[in-house]
């Protein structure tokens, strides 16, 4: 019989010990973060019953659910007609649930479940990985990790003050220093919109404007022009796309701009007062850029949007999120509203591979190896082991006695920057040799001593 050869299935993807580590690196310094500002940590389950999921993204996002077969016979009720009928008459009878698409949806159903017992103001964290079923591509999984934030239950703009202090703290940390935290208000694109003579039509305005950057203003005149809006509109929101001001001055230019649009004129004092809780908490406006013209999630967003940007890299948003007014509403809970966002772990360790910038030291990473000759420097190199982890000192032993070379190897292979001999001398004397293998120097010194060393390196 032939082997079987094995193999992944398209769009996934194995994580090694160097990529795990860096991961790592980059989620626990998120979390470290959230839990700072005072975030908790939930987790639901990889799947959800397609009740719940399905209908909450669209006709595209029902088609891209991966859905489970029922256990044991699940084509017992699917009769002959049935397949006649298509998929839409068998699936309810062969699957009753579906691997989760986003967190989001799985928050909301949360926080209806649990509504009794959760504190408002809600302020949870997750990070789990989703599914779909999607074309594989570069960058784009089938699974793939969300990282969210979301504080639900308050229409305090502190949240959004948050938010923007968390992304800043994440990058400073992770040492990411060329980037752009974009920000608008909903309300003001909807101000636009009236202002302009084409109430209403913001959607179709924003899919337009977001190619600004792909295909230039002329183009993007062209399709507003297809899409029926009047040369009159269009030439009023010339002003608008060739903006290049500071964030104050652009908030001077839309306050007369957006003088006869109610809704937009509140999008402005929402961001004024963002600016002002800022300034109010030591915090400047460095790396934070009001983009007039910024639009993402119009389906759902009703408030501030976000989206943040690494500058001089191939890869685009690696962050964003924004404020919606009814997040449990599908579920029968109105007036829910809150404010979310998430890191895009994947496209972070992307960006920071790219730019060469993770940390090489102390990255899950063994600091010493015991290497020994024989069984009496075995049982020596056991006590010593035990010594050192107890002091916290990531450790291991040589499992097999045998050539000190092929132990001095594997030290190399694993990156491993440090070795202790234990010849006879060492065992008689009560001492190690400890090597550094970075500059090849070796020394004999007492455990003591040795622990010393290593807890300073």
């Amino acid at each position: 019989m032939a082997v079987q050869k094995p193999s992944l299935p398209k769009g996934t993807r194995d994580f090694g010990p160097i990529q795990m580590a860096r991961r790592n690196f980059i989620l626990d310094t998120i979390k470290d973060t959230f839990r700072l500002f005072g975030f908790q940590q939930i987790e639901t389950p990889a799947m959800e019953n397609l009740s719940t999921l399905t209908g909450k993204y669209g006709d595209e996002g029902d088609q891209l659910l991966f859905k489970i077969l029922n256990s044991g016979d699940f084509i017992k009720d699917v009769k002959a007609e049935d397949l006649l009928s298509g998929s839409s008459k068998i699936l309810p009878k062969v699957a009753e649930k579906g691997l989760r698409y986003d967190l989001t949806v799985p928050f909301a159903r949360y926080v209806v479940m649990n509504r009794n017992d959760i504190s408002f103001p809600f302020k949870r964290f997750q990070i789990q990985p989703v599914w779909r079923a999607d074309r594989p591509q570069r960058g784009r999984y089938r699974e793939f990790y969300q990282c969210d934030a979301d504080v639900v239950g308050t229409d305090s703009l502190v949240c959004e003050l948050e938010i923007l202090l968390m992304i800043k703290r994440v990058f400073g940390k992770l040492g990411i220093a060329d980037y752009d935290i974009k920000l608008n208000n909903r309300k003001i694109l909807t101000g636009i919109s009236e202002v302009i003579g084409e109430k209403g039509r913001e959607g179709e305005l924003c899919v337009a404007i977001d190619k600004l950057d792909k295909i230039g203003w002329e183009k993007v005149q062209e399709e507003l022009t297809q899409r029926n809006f009047t040369q009159d509109a269009v030439q009023k929101l010339e002003p608008i796309i060739s903006l290049r001001e500071d964030n104050q001055e652009k908030l001077e230019f839309l306050k007369d701009f957006l003088s006869t649009s109610e809704i937009g004129l509140k999008g402005i004092s929402e961001l004024e007062e963002v600016f002002s809780l800022l300034e109010k908490y030591g915090e400047t406006q460095q790396h934070v850029d009001f983009d007039v013209v910024l639009a993402r999630g119009l389906t759902y967003y009703t408030g501030a949007i976000f989206e943040v940007k690494v500058n001089n890299v191939t890869i685009g948003s690696v962050s964003g999120g924004g404020r919606y007014d009814n997040l449990t509403g599908v579920f029968g809970l109105d007036g829910v509203s809150g404010v979310g966002f998430s890191f895009g772990v994947d496209r972070l360790y992307d960006v920071m591979d790219e730019l060469g910038i993770f940390p090489e030291t102390g990255l899950d990473k063994t600091k010493v190896l015991i290497t020994h000759f024989d069984e009496k420097g075995f049982l020596y190199g056991l006590q010593i082991l035990q010594k050192l982890r107890s002091k916290g000192i990531s450790s291991e032993l040589f499992p097999e006695t045998g050539k000190i070379k092929k132990q001095l190897t594997y030290a190399d292979k694993k990156e491993i920057p440090y070795v202790i001999v234990l010849g006879d001398n060492e065992i008689q004397q009560g001492n190690v040799s400890l090597k550094d293998l970075n500059s090849g120097s070796q020394e004999t010194v007492s455990l003591e001593k040795a622990i010393e060393i290593l807890l300073t390196k």
